[in-house]
């Protein structure tokens, strides 16, 4: 894959959008850490591209009323139209044993 970017393309990308997101609310990145309840080195970090916990960005997005971002790093697992010609149709019913009764 030559369009795959690596770890620390990725927290550069990552930490821009959030950085970038900060400044169009205006806030300040101090604002940001209380509001969050994390410390202000976090959110440095965090926009810095520098790491940062999973728990720092969701905290941080929260603040930001940006939450729908982390649905796009895990949308819902659908089943595609192929794989439903394949799947039996479930049972919608439990069978009748009246009407399996053998005669003798």
């Amino acid at each position: 894959m030559d369009d795959a970017f690596t770890i620390e393309e990725w927290e550069r990308k990552i930490a821009e959008q959030v950085r970038s997101l900060r400044l169009r609310l205006n806030l300040p990145q101090a604002v940001v850490s209380d509001r969050a309840g994390i410390s202000l080195t976090a959110i440095k970090n965090l926009e810095s591209g520098n790491g940062a916990a999973i728990k720092t960005l969701i905290k941080v997005l929260r603040v930001y009323g940006r939450e729908d971002w982390l649905n796009t790093l895990a949308p819902p697992v659908t089943v595609s139209p192929l794989q439903m010609l394949h799947s039996k149709i479930p049972r919608m019913r439990a069978t009748n044993f009246k009407k399996l009764k053998i005669k003798e």
